[in-house]
């Protein structure tokens, strides 16, 4: 059945916002090709758009040619301020951005471990408050929060969750009652993959499938299968930290990975690692001490290699299984420790898993690092205010 005509207009002012996002700012000759439609089709959307406030006029094209120029259309930057959180155990990141998703301020906050709840939650909202004006945002439309813990897949909450600070879900309830804003959270190794996926190690793979293997101070996973993260059931899935390991401590219990892969690819098993082959390094600020000593294996020689090789054989233990379950194709070593062991880490790990597993599974290394959890934030937070903005009056 043929669209009405309020649907057909719909659906090309959505096709020609999701070009100039992608494309950057067109002239109305460039739309007309790219979207496939009629001159004056054309001429009627960008009108609607620019009265709509979403599009105007910002510079025009063809300067060095005889004739009129073609005025050039782009997104109003300005039409939506955005934020993301990158919620961690003892510090808050915090970056705001245009619609365009340029960052327009951030800022990072050390929450330590003796802290109180409402505290913490008061220095975390006052920072947001504070990078939001610095940012010149007098009103934020979506704010992304990346946190720790189990999100439950029907009420979208952070579940409680032993090992995470209490002020983790206060802060989330907080937001929500403070700000005019749409506020969303959501586990951050899944935000994590989110920009693997679009902007990371997975952005070649189209409708993607493959694992993110989280390393930073703890372990996780995140699994986007045919395009989509999985959640399970509980939403818990990519728990890889209470994964038992044989040969290890014991089992890990419901409230306790000691015995599971975290034992084995934690920030701290790592460094234990590290200090058994003799080498230390100091870590930057807000960084897993595990990064700092993968870093300097790089450069140290034998002895590197030699941690490398060790370490490539722990992880590949947490690879296998997830390949004999899901057979991803590609699992990306993530976070800060992934990050800093870059390809030297991986074609190791990929090497091993080879030898452990009869499917073909490519390893490669986050570009993104710790630094994908803020940017999965955004993106989310973006995509909240592009489905609200772009939608058709009602």
């Amino acid at each position: 059945m043929a669209a009405s005509p309020s649907t057909a207009r719909a659906i090309n002012d959505r096709l020609a916002l999701e070009l100039l996002q992608e494309e950057g700012p067109l002239t109305a000759g460039q739309l007309k090709t790219l979207t496939g439609l009629s001159r004056p089709t054309v001429a009627d959307l960008v009108e609607r758009l620019q009265d709509s406030g979403l599009v105007r006029i910002v510079g025009e094209t063809g300067g060095a040619r005889r004739g009129p120029n073609a005025r050039l259309y782009g997104l109003v930057a300005d039409r939506a301020h955005l934020a993301a959180l990158d919620v961690r155990t003892q510090s808050v990141a915090v970056v705001v951005s245009d619609l365009l998703g340029a960052t327009l301020a951030e800022a990072v906050l050390p929450i330590g471990s003796d802290t109180g709840v409402e505290p913490a939650v008061e220095g975390a909202a006052a920072l947001l408050e504070r990078t939001a004006h610095e940012a010149g945002a007098v009103r934020l439309h979506s704010v992304g929060i990346g946190a720790p813990g189990l999100i439950d897949p029907v009420t979208g909450e952070l579940r409680e969750t032993s090992g995470v600070p209490a002020w983790h879900r206060r802060l989330v309830a907080a937001l929500q009652e403070r700000l005019p804003a749409t506020v969303l959270v959501e586990n951050e190794t899944n935000l994590a993959a989110v920009a693997e996926q679009r902007v990371g190690a997975a952005r070649d793979q189209g409708p993607s499938t493959f694992v993110l293997l989280w390393l930073g101070l703890g372990v996780g996973a995140a699994l986007v299968l045919d395009g989509k993260v999985r959640r399970g059931a509980s939403g818990g899935a990519g728990e890889i930290g209470f994964l038992p390991v044989p040969g290890t401590s014991g089992l890990p219990s419901a409230t306790a990975c000691d015995g599971g892969f975290h034992t084995l690819a934690g920030s701290a098993a790592i460094c234990e690692l590290a200090e058994r082959h003799g080498l230390f390094a100091e870590a930057g600020p807000q960084e897993p001490p595990a990064a700092a000593v993968v870093r300097a294996a790089l450069t140290a020689g034998a002895t590197g290699d030699a941690f490398l090789d060790a370490l490539a054989g722990r992880l590949a233990v947490g690879a296998a299984a997830i390949s004999a379950v899901l057979d991803p194709g590609r699992v990306v070593l993530g976070g800060e420790v992934g990050h800093a062991g870059g390809t030297a880490l991986a074609s190791r790990v990929e090497a091993r898993l080879a030898e452990m597993s009869p499917l073909r599974t490519e390893v490669v290394a986050s570009p993104l690092g710790g630094a994908a959890v803020l940017r999965g934030a955004l993106l989310t937070a973006r995509d909240a205010a592009q489905n609200d903005l772009f939608a058709p009056p009602v």
